[in-house]
């Protein structure tokens, strides 16, 4: 659940910045590096938009879809024709919190929530990377490219999309 709810976390701050972004488009990659120095990357796009809708969209090693909104979690994994619906236990304001996170340097800032520090790189204004430890003392670090900030986003997108005959989860 830590981890679904460091995904919410994620995919609010990348579609918030320091300068009041709406909206946030971009590919990713999401590099985790264990205390081992072992490193897992994963691909994707992310598009998200306020108040808080946010698709994460895993396409390698694995795909898997990951839709967000103020209330509930919906991960899709077509692998497995799994879906897996979870409600979104804190009521916790992300776009206050980035709006709260300091400079430390130039282009860089920190915030922190439930004792984790994420550290927001940026260049000319977008959004470059988010990076944290996590609750398994991994070193986690996600590089948007491509991005795109306060472009219009159809709330469509938003709708988890899944075939029927996949089996439902509800946590």
């Amino acid at each position: 659940m830590k981890q679904i709810f460091t995904l919410l976390l994620l995919a609010n701050i990348s579609m918030a910045s320091i300068n009041t972004i709406n909206s946030f488009e971009a590919d990713f990659i999401q590099n985790i590096t264990d205390d081992k120095e072992k490193v897992l990357t994963y691909n994707g796009h992310i598009i998200a938009s306020k108040p808080q809708n946010a698709l994460w969209r895993y396409t390698d090693p694995i795909k898997k879809e990951i839709y967000i909104d103020r209330f509930e979690i919906t991960i899709v994994e077509p692998e497995i024709e799994q879906v897996i619906i979870k409600s979104v236990e804190s009521n916790f304001d992300f776009f206050k919190m980035i709006q709260n996170a300091k400079k430390i340097k130039k282009d860089t800032y920190e915030t922190l929530y439930k004792d984790t520090k994420f550290t927001i790189t940026t260049k000319n204004g977008l959004i470059r990377s988010i990076s944290y430890i996590d609750e398994f003392e991994n070193d986690v670090k996600i590089e948007f490219l491509k991005q795109k900030q306060n472009e219009e986003v159809d709330s469509k997108v938003f709708t988890p999309k899944f075939p029927l005959e996949y089996d439902i989860i509800r946590d």
